[in-house]
């Protein structure tokens, strides 16, 4: 059992991060560029690897762990960036522990650990926010600021196999950055999932298509590909009176709606989400993205994976409806 460690009421926050594959290492980088303002020390980044251990200790000068359990009850802070199916597990520990914690999408890989995260969390009195960064791109236009709601929201995102996050499906991997956006955009529940997925290299699908309807009438229309031959991302958001459509990728907007929004800044989001968040913790803020957020971007996530009946050696599945609620 660890004592739960308590924030310094002064001097720098001590932060820690797990996993330092591409994400990991970004978030290490972006912890240290905060360290000059005296708010946050990098103080250590756990990873099984030799090579990797080696690189982070030469590059930012910080301890270097194989094993995250060795750094539980020693930060006030952490980033968790491991594999998915890892989540759960290392989150839990920490919040034990006494760590505020960010971890990198999903929030869990079931319902039911996430639910048990978002408790935990307020149990112990630790924040614990989610890697949903392009919520800061978003916050930006001022799309997320309007009241109306769409009708009818499109979201593309595609793009070749990179054998990154393949221990879940291109739902839990990618799709689930537009679930999220589509929550903040449409209030309410889901009344209704159908969904379809194609298996390429397995075991979990790689290509999904879904439309998600909503209690209130929105109906979504998802595409995720992970196999695609060439890179596709943006929104095309219905409302009464217009419509918004974003390109990520140009960073176009076209708005034919009265209402104005500001231009596309993609920024830089990860930086925002983990300064946010180191923010949050030393002011007791709320953070952008909640915990209660996340996992119900998870919840509508796994049930398109439902829909999609997506299983080991199939290859296209038949679109079929999972019951929502």
């Amino acid at each position: 059992m660890f004592l739960r460690r308590r924030v310094p009421e002064s001097g720098p926050l001590k932060a820690a991060v797990v996993g330092a594959g591409a994400f990991g290492r970004h978030h290490a980088t972006k912890y240290a560029a905060i360290m000059g303002k005296g708010d946050v020390a990098l103080f250590a980044v756990a990873d099984p690897s030799p090579e990797t251990r080696a690189a982070i200790a030469a590059q930012h000068g910080c301890e270097v762990v194989a094993d995250w359990r060795e750094l539980l009850g020693k930060v006030d802070l952490v980033s968790i960036c491991s594999p998915a199916v890892t989540h759960y597990e290392i989150v839990k520990a920490f919040l034990n522990a006494g760590a505020h914690v960010l971890v990198e999408k999903p929030i869990a890989t079931t319902r039911e650990e996430a639910a048990e995260l978002v408790a935990l969390s307020r149990e112990t009195g630790r924040l614990l926010t989610v890697g949903h960064q392009e919520r800061f791109v978003f916050a930006r236009t001022g799309l997320l600021d309007l009241a109306e709601t769409p009708l009818e929201i499109t979201c593309w995102r595609q793009g070749p196999w990179t054998g990154r996050g393949d221990d879940v499906s291109a739902v839990l991997d990618l799709m689930i950055h537009d679930l999220d956006l589509v929550h903040t955009l449409v209030p309410g529940s889901v009344s209704a999932v159908t969904a379809k997925g194609l298996v390429q290299y397995g075991p979990f699908a790689d290509e999904v298509s879904a439309t998600v309807t909503f209690a209130c009438g929105t109906v979504t229309h998802l595409e995720t590909s992970r196999v695609a031959s060439e890179r596709k991302r943006g929104m095309r958001a219905v409302y009464a009176d217009g419509v918004v459509e974003i390109d990520f990728l140009t960073r176009a907007v076209i708005n034919t709606t009265p209402r104005p929004l500001r231009a596309l800044d993609i920024g830089d989001p990860l930086g925002e989400s983990v300064a946010a968040f180191a923010q949050a913790v030393r002011i007791g803020a709320p953070a952008l993205v909640t915990a209660e957020q996340a996992a119900q971007a998870l919840s509508t996530a796994l049930l398109i994976e439902d829909a999609a009946g997506v299983a080991q050696g199939m290859t296209v599945s038949q679109p079929r409806v999972a019951a929502a609620g």
